[in-house]
C-alpha cells in the first residue's frame, strides 16, 4: 500500500479538491465523480459527500493508496503534497 502525506496549512480542504491536488483527479469535477462512484473512504468509512471537509488527522483511502492529512511537523511519508 502506498502512503501519501498531505500537508494542510488551513482549517480544512474539500474532498474533491484533495483528490485533485494529490493527482487522483484532473479537476475538482473529476474528483466529485470519483467520490460519487463510491471509490473513496474517509477514516475507514465510505464517503459519498463530494465536498466534505477533510481536516488534519484524517485518513483518506482510494484504492490501495492512503492519504494522511498532516501538519508541517508531521510530514514524513513517501510523498508530501502542500495545500
Amino acid at each position: 500500500m502506498k502512503n501519501i502525506d498531505f500537508f494542510l496549512n488551513r482549517e480544512f480542504i474539500q474532498l474533491n479538491q484533495l483528490l485533485k491536488l494529490t493527482g487522483f483527479a484532473d479537476s475538482g469535477g473529476a474528483g466529485k465523480a470519483l467520490v460519487a462512484g463510491g471509490g473513496v473512504s474517509v477514516d475507514g468509512n465510505a464517503e459519498l459527500r463530494k465536498t466534505c471537509k477533510i481536516r488534519v488527522g484524517q485518513l483518506v483511502r482510494i484504492g490501495d493508496v492512503e492519504i494522511k492529512v498532516v501538519t508541517a511537523d508531521e510530514v514524513s511519508g513517501d510523498a508530501a503534497v502542500d495545500a
